[in-house]
């Protein structure tokens, strides 16, 4: 084989060589050229400062972001495909309006982020622990049962000895969101016993009557410690008073053949019962004494009798004396 093959004209070869090179990766590219593709990417806040005690309000989650890349590449590109970062470490301690800088960067060397720096407004406030004592509520308290208020209903910290003090829970958050904010606990269950010793009930929070969600959109998210408690309650009955009348009963047997009863008194007429609210309501407003035996009587009858309270119910005088004033009946036949 000459080599003057390969040498002659070598600079016309070579050129047609590049040529031909070009013209194959024109066609390449013609067939697999780039474009873009728009992503949806979860937003990262790393290096969240423990030296400033800042917290962001609604910061953003998401943001939108295009990339470019060979279009066979760009098939399997993802939101995952591409990380975007605030770095809080950039963000004062002053509350207000902050202006950051959206960091986004693509982790595939093939796929190129189109704007990689994006400028962002950011809510910032202070993050302050704020402590709250936990109040015990009871909204289901049965009729004739009152809670007994502190020191005897309290709610118990995890681990605390009985003799401790009210727990007290920590709220960690912004600062703004403090005012007015409550930490209670819910016994849901009717409440008709002296007694009760309830662990592991969960801690709420309220601000102006509405029901706080401690899962508000913060960075770093709002924490409240603990978050269960222990809840001690003691209660008594209600005891009420109320005036009642007393009346007889038919007697048991009727007077001697030829007689009558023309008058009964009692004595006393009217007694004050005591009880609970829901007794009363059944005892009503009468009670009817024991019936009598007037079988044979020929004149006036007095009984002393035992007064039958009600269930629930009670008095300080135990007994009532009625007295029958009996007569002959004029209308008996001689």
């Amino acid at each position: 084989m000459s080599w003057n093959l390969i040498t002659n004209e070598w600079r016309l070869k070579l050129l047609a060589l590049g040529l031909a090179v070009v013209m194959l990766g024109a066609v390449a590219f013609s067939q697999n050229p780039p474009t873009y593709k728009d992503l949806t990417v979860t937003i990262v806040y790393p290096n969240v400062p423990a030296d400033i005690p800042i917290v962001v309000i609604n910061p953003p989650a998401t943001a939108k972001v295009r990339v470019t890349a060979l279009a066979d590449v760009l098939q399997s590109v993802t939101p995952l495909s591409v990380a975007a970062t605030i770095d809080l470490t950039k963000v004062s301690s002053a509350p207000g309006v902050q202006r950051v800088n959206l960091n986004v960067r693509s982790v595939d060397s093939r796929v190129t982020v189109q704007n990689p720096v994006v400028p962002y407004s950011l809510n910032v406030d202070k993050r302050v622990p704020l402590k709250l004592e936990v109040k015990v509520r009871t909204p289901r308290v049965t009729t004739g049962w009152t809670v007994s208020p502190f020191p005897k209903t309290y709610a118990l910290c995890p681990g605390a000895p009985p003799t401790a003090p009210p727990c007290q829970a920590t709220f960690t958050g912004p600062a703004s969101y403090e005012t007015g904010l409550v930490a209670y606990v819910d016994y849901t269950s009717p409440v008709e016993n002296v007694q009760y010793d309830v662990p592991n009930q969960p801690v709420y929070l309220e601000q102006n009557g509405q029901r706080f969600d401690l899962g508000r959109n913060t960075e770093p998210g709002m924490t409240l410690d603990p978050l269960n408690v222990s809840v001690h309650i003691e209660a008594a009955t209600t005891v009420s008073k109320r005036q009642v009348t007393l009346i007889d009963a038919p007697p048991a047997r009727l007077p001697a053949q030829g007689y009558r009863v023309t008058n009964v008194t009692i004595n006393p007429i009217n007694v004050v019962i005591s009880g609970t609210p829901d007794a009363l309501a059944r005892a009503g407003t009468t009670i009817t004494l024991p019936q009598i035996d007037l079988g044979g009587k020929t004149s006036d009858y007095t009984a002393t009798v035992q007064i039958p309270y009600p269930d629930g119910t009670d008095g300080p005088v135990k007994n009532a004396k009625v007295t029958y004033t009996i007569a002959p009946n004029p209308n008996a036949s001689p």
